[in-house]
């Protein structure tokens, strides 16, 4: 027997998924802000010039905050669309309808903390390479 749905239901689960994508689209946000901080300093001239592979090592950093950069403007795009798409839930009349739904935006959720740690990680090995590496400030 299959299990009636009415709007009520069906507003508190819109609502509920709709709550996950505006934490989403923060902890995005977030991260954009942080990511575009990382790679204004590793423009910068901050670092000891005379450092072993300073070059390589800020140029592979550079490239992986491109990547990230990349994940986030991807996952924005498929969080606006799927925002986009949950309205359709309220139409369901049935669980294999709702699973549709739940199904993608679980999807999305395991993207979003992936795109996430990986920034994380990166980010946690620029600091910890840069904090060796900075320039002292000169005594006058």
């Amino acid at each position: 027997m299959k299990k009636s749905f009415n709007i009520t239901d069906q507003n508190k689960k819109l609502e509920v998924l709709y709550r996950d994508t505006q934490k989403w689209k923060s902890n995005l946000k977030f991260l954009e802000d942080e990511a575009q901080f990382i790679t204004q300093l590793l423009n910068s001239y901050v670092f000891e010039p005379n450092t072993p592979n300073l070059f390589e090592r800020l140029q592979g950093y550079g490239s992986r905050m491109t990547t990230v950069s990349q994940q986030k403007n991807v996952l924005n795009e498929q969080i606006a669309n799927h925002e986009k798409s949950l309205g359709g839930m309220l139409e369901c009349k049935d669980e294999t309808c709702d699973f549709t739904y739940y199904n993608k935006h679980e999807e999305l959720q395991k993207e979003v903390d992936r795109c996430l740690n990986g920034f994380k990680e990166v980010k946690a090995e620029i600091f910890n390479y840069a904090g060796g590496i900075l320039k002292n400030r000169k005594e006058n």
